[in-house]
């Protein structure tokens, strides 16, 4: 019995042993994040606020008992290195992800961690395509957002183009290889029509493309009042300078991918004055303990929104780990589809269920300041237009 009875509490202490290790196991969840290519400044930001973060949960006592660790690879800006950054992390055991920032590569990996069972929040990927499947029409389980989606910033920038700049004409210069582009000119024009303007031109160019001229031509003959460039910071301003250059002087108006100061290292005077879409500001007071954080830490300030994004998708994936008691995918999932007025870097975050993306999320408007060699925080708008 003695014999028994020693084997009995010998397996008791086993167990604990095993308990205790698999509590003290670290939560593994990745990062698919552009460290290296056009979109570096943004993703290099994005991985400093997620390190940030990740420091001061674990400080606090990690999630469920257990330490937080952060799993980054390069996606390199590219979709074919996404997908298989997504593959590496699920090699790794993560129990989700975080990314891409951009909609292509975030569609790309969607159909792999669909098939995989672990959530994926992107952080300023804004195709409506990333939580939709566009074949189906279903939105798919396991990817969600914590930024606003493309139809409203189209809206946004057109309502602010009609209503604040008077603008009553409109052209439009976009890259016809990028989802992002494309759709943002289409929503862009839908809303700006709706408003009571009109797209007097609507010119195209080719991904890596730098010479716009003969597009500025035309757009030149019409003289609109606002010509929407929904590009990247490189392309915006090349385009900004070329259009000064041939003499046009109407208002330049971009979208969330202008903010970054390469934009006026680029475009310089020729940027000067135009106005674009952005997620938050670094004026804003929701951001303003982020900010100052990030500034303490590495002596600079974060380029946004990616930062301030992920350190949101970050927030999420962490809330639902409580909110499930463990990291079971489908469980996660559903806490996700349940978040409503979670207090995260940018405000709050509530979740539609229906599509994975965030309820009520504003948009600001900023300026070019290229003599301050800043953005200038110019309104604030909201889903419900005010």
């Amino acid at each position: 019995m003695r014999f028994f009875a020693r084997l009995g509490v010998s397996m008791l202490m086993v167990l604990a042993l095993v308990s205790g290790a698999l509590a003290a196991e670290e939560i593994k969840i990745g990062h698919s994040v552009s460290l290296t290519g056009g979109a570096s400044m943004w993703g290099q930001s994005e991985k400093l606020a997620l390190d940030l973060l990740v420091k001061r949960i674990n400080a606090q006592g990690g999630v469920l008992g257990r330490k937080i660790r952060l799993i980054s690879y390069d996606n390199r800006n590219d979709p074919v290195e996404s997908v298989n950054v997504a593959r590496r992390l699920i090699d790794d055991r993560v129990v989700a992800i975080i990314g891409p920032a951009q909609s292509g590569n975030a569609i790309a990996t969607a159909p792999v961690v669909e098939r995989a069972g672990i959530p994926m929040v992107v952080t300023t990927a804004t195709n409506p395509y990333v939580t939709i499947d566009k074949r189906t029409g279903k939105t798919r389980a396991f990817v969600f957002r914590p930024c606003f989606i493309d139809p409203f910033q189209g809206t946004v920038a057109a309502r602010f183009a009609y209503r604040d700049l008077k603008a009553r004409t409109a052209a439009i210069l976009y890259d016809v290889g990028s989802d992002y582009g494309q759709w943002l000119a289409r929503y862009f024009e839908e809303a700006f029509a709706k408003e009571g303007g009109k797209v007097v031109a609507k010119e195209a160019f080719r991904t890596d493309e730098l010479d716009y001229r003969a597009q500025m031509g035309k757009i030149r003959s019409v003289k609109p009042d606002v010509i929407f460039i929904p590009t990247s910071q490189k392309e915006a301003a090349m385009a900004a300078k070329q259009a000064r250059d041939m003499g046009i002087r109407s208002t330049l108006l971009g979208t969330d991918n202008w903010g970054s100061p390469d934009i006026i290292d680029l475009g310089g005077n020729a940027v000067h004055g135009s106005y674009f879409v952005n997620l938050t500001d670094l004026s804003d007071p929701d951001i303003k303990g982020f900010v100052a954080e990030y500034r303490r830490a590495y002596g600079a300030d974060p380029v946004l929104p990616n930062p301030v994004m992920a350190q949101d998708a970050l927030l999420l994936i962490v809330n639902a780990i409580k909110a499930a008691k463990g990291t079971d995918g489908d469980k996660m999932v559903r806490a996700m589809e349940n978040t409503r007025n979670l207090k995260v870097t940018s405000g709050t975050l509530t979740i539609d269920p229906k599509t994975h993306d965030p309820l009520d999320k504003p948009a600001v408007i900023q300026r070019v300041d290229v003599k301050a060699r800043s953005f200038q925080f110019v309104k604030k708008f909201d889903p419900k237009g005010r």
